[in-house]
């Protein structure tokens, strides 16, 4: 996976294919890793666990546990991590307290501001987004984060190949 905090979008790739591109929301506070910040963290980082199977969407997580209420898409007032939770760790200097700092891929209720930064260091996706990227990625998959547009960080999106047949769905945006 790819993320570019500058366009606000995730790339799902398959042996260097991208098989969808989704929207996401960053941190509204820029980007780092300090201990105790709201940043979002550039570099390799690897998803270490997952946590939320067959949650519903809307589940609400706190401290990664489901507490049993379901908050819905854009309802006012709440902005707790809802449906799955993909917890990062930092594989670089640059970003080695992700893990520590709770840096997650999630779902948000506050889907109309995805596309924006908006989140205190995670990345959003909305509900219906991270439960397909949750169904598709493992333990262990690899997450970069770049400040640059995809196009720059993806070769595929450039090349001629991503937009062949041998791609089934190189664009799913949405």
């Amino acid at each position: 996976m790819v993320v570019s905090t500058r366009e606000q979008k995730l790339a799902l790739l398959d042996r260097g294919n991208v098989m969808a591109i989704y929207p996401v929301s960053t941190s509204k506070f820029g980007l780092g890793d300090w201990p105790g910040s709201r940043f979002t963290p550039l570099g390799q980082l690897r998803i270490a666990e997952k946590i939320g199977d067959n949650a519903l969407p809307g589940a609400v997580f706190k401290d990664r546990r489901r507490t049993g209420e379901i908050v819905l898409a854009n309802s006012p007032g709440r902005d707790p991590i809802v449906t799955r939770i993909l917890w990062l760790r930092g594989l670089e200097a640059q970003n080695a307290n992700a893990f520590s700092r709770d840096i997650y891929i999630h779902g948000t209720p506050e889907e109309w501001k995805i596309g924006s930064p908006a989140s205190y260091g995670c990345i959003r996706m909305r509900s219906g987004d991270i439960i397909q990227l949750y169904n598709v990625v493992g333990i262990g998959a690899e997450v970069t984060i770049v400040d640059t547009p995809l196009a720059s960080a993806v070769p595929a999106l450039v090349s001629a190949h991503s937009m062949s047949a041998a791609n089934p769905a190189p664009f799913v945006m949405r």
